[in-house]
């Protein structure tokens, strides 16, 4: 059997209906993965899986909005319910908001704590004991980039995404002993819908961050299938903690 196989195996993909989390769930199919996917947007959901079943992998999708109370329960038990296990988490839903620190409200910056973070631990929360009775699991953290730098309007998004790498540490002490590894990617300046915005609303930030690239382009959804597999595969099994960049040499640059 590869190493990178992962046929049998059942992976929850939140945000899984588009850009980065649609780009990871086609790495898990085409590596043998059925998959949940989790998204807000119905008609997102149902593109996503016909795209995932024209790669011949078995695909269905739950609408659900991650802030939500019994969310992570909800999504675990339609996981097993539909496929009868749940061995791949991966937490990529997330969101932001673009102003200066001063201009924040008390309910945007919960906002999008809750949906980036609090929603993260609460859906690897609810599947540990699925995971327990799989006997063994794989959680992938999504953070970014702001992960490891600050920029004047991502205050929220930035202090999100560092709690995501911390939170990744924890939760990959307290479950290594289950056989769960969980580990973190931090994707750096990716063409999606998000970032598309972003660019709407400040100016030169394509410019400026490609400048910086080694690479010499921005990155894509697909740019991440790879580190997907790997990372829900038998070939990290003493992997375990730790954040990946996956961002054409952008942390590296000075």
């Amino acid at each position: 059997m590869s190493l990178f196989d992962l046929s049998g195996r059942v992976a929850a993909v939140t945000g899984g209906n588009g850009g980065i989390g649609l780009g990871m769930a086609e790495g898990l199919a085409g590596a043998g993965a059925s998959i949940l996917v989790v998204g807000r947007n119905e008609a997102k959901n149902t593109e996503a899986v016909a795209k995932l079943r024209g790669l011949g992998a078995k695909a269905e999708a739950f609408v659900m909005d991650v802030t939500e109370a019994n969310a992570g329960a909800d999504m675990v038990a339609t996981a097993e319910n539909t496929f009868g296990r749940l061995d791949i988490l991966v937490n990529n839903a997330g969101s932001n908001i673009r102003k200066p620190p001063e201009d924040f409200t008390p309910e945007e910056w919960r906002w999008v704590l809750e949906t980036n973070l609090t929603s993260a631990f609460l859906c690897s929360q609810a599947a540990y004991p699925a995971m327990q009775r799989a006997g063994g699991g794989k959680i992938i953290n999504i953070g970014s980039m702001y992960s490891l730098f600050g920029a004047p309007f991502v205050a929220a998004y930035a202090t999100s995404k560092g709690g995501m790498v911390q939170m990744t540490k924890s939760l990959a002490a307290a479950w290594a002993k289950d056989n769960i590894q969980v580990n973190c990617v931090l994707p750096g300046w990716i063409d999606t819908e998000l970032t598309q915005r972003a660019r709407e609303q400040i100016d030169g930030l394509f410019e400026r961050q490609l400048a910086r690239m080694p690479a010499g382009r921005w990155g894509t959804p697909e740019d991440h299938a790879g580190v997907a597999v790997f990372l829900a595969s038998g070939a990290s099994d003493y992997i375990t903690g730790i954040s990946v960049p996956v961002d054409g040499g952008f942390s590296i640059s000075g």
